[in-house]
């Protein structure tokens, strides 16, 4: 696989018969949402929730995601996007932002959840397993976009970058960090651990806590990580991109939220002995 990486340009285009034209980013994004819902109808079993109740909730989830990932990254290149405004409708070629996404999805849930009266942390428990394999699949659509790479690397897994789509400070670089792949590997071991916890933390309202704060908690370190080496424009603040900020912003919440819970619950236990 590192040798087929090291010396294979990806097309973006996988099928083509005028008029029509599929692009890989487009399939692999589809694998993704159909991966990420047969994950939920498994867990969902397990649970005693039904599956029309999934496919309810994955019809809205998918709509929400692909309008907030799509929203956030025209706001984080909105310069460009204000020059060239008939470029927000072509998502085949790329520029879906996976925070805007996570956000338009926990509101999303939030509203369903509320709607059908079912618990908000144990829904979104059985979604984001799915969501983590979403994300590794769907990286693979940014390797064949050419896109979302990192900067230039000697390292025998580096993956060759076309010169029209290399950023201009690196355009005499021929070999790039694979950061779709870092990302794509990364997500599968957020999926996995998930799935363990799901399999090994007793039925509470704290797990499922706990597995949506996994999953939030181990996406943005990954994310803050390789925000280092990623070489797309992104706006950027006291020296760290924007992304980078928002997964900071994310872990000191969940970290706040858990110390509050944790605190809340030992006052409460200690006033009940006292009782």
């Amino acid at each position: 696989m590192i040798n087929f990486l090291h010396s294979f340009t990806p097309d973006p285009i996988l099928i083509q018969i005028d008029p029509l034209t599929i692009y890989w980013y487009g399939l692999f994004i589809v694998s993704g949402i159909l991966s990420a819902t047969l994950v939920s109808f498994k867990l969902s079993s397990k649970y005693n929730i039904k599956k029309d109740t999934i496919i309810d909730l994955a019809f809205w989830l998918i709509i929400a995601g692909l309008i907030g990932t799509r929203v956030y990254h025209v706001l984080l290149e909105l310069p460009f996007y204000l020059d060239n405004p008939l470029d927000i409708f072509k998502v085949w070629e790329g520029g879906l932002a996976i925070h805007g996404g996570i956000i338009a999805g926990l509101i999303t849930i939030w509203w369903f959840s509320w709607k059908q009266n079912i618990n908000f942390w144990l829904l979104t428990a059985i979604i984001v397993p799915g969501v983590a394999l979403a994300q590794a699949i769907g990286r693979w659509g940014n390797y064949f976009n050419q896109e979302i790479y990192g900067v230039p690397t000697s390292l025998p897994w580096g993956i060759p970058i076309e010169f029209a789509n290399r950023v201009p400070e690196f355009f005499n670089f021929e070999y790039f960090h694979p950061t779709f792949l870092y990302e794509s590997l990364g997500s599968l071991i957020i999926f996995a651990t998930l799935i363990l916890l799901h399999k090994k933390l007793n039925t509470s309202d704290l797990k499922y806590k706990i597995i949506v704060a996994a999953y939030l908690v181990l996406y943005s370190l990954l994310r803050f990580s390789l925000e280092f080496i990623r070489t797309d424009s992104t706006p950027t603040l006291l020296g760290f991109r924007f992304p980078q900020i928002i997964s900071l912003a994310i872990i000191i919440f969940i970290t706040g939220y858990f110390y509050y819970y944790f605190i809340k619950n030992k006052q409460k236990n200690a006033s009940l002995a006292k009782n």
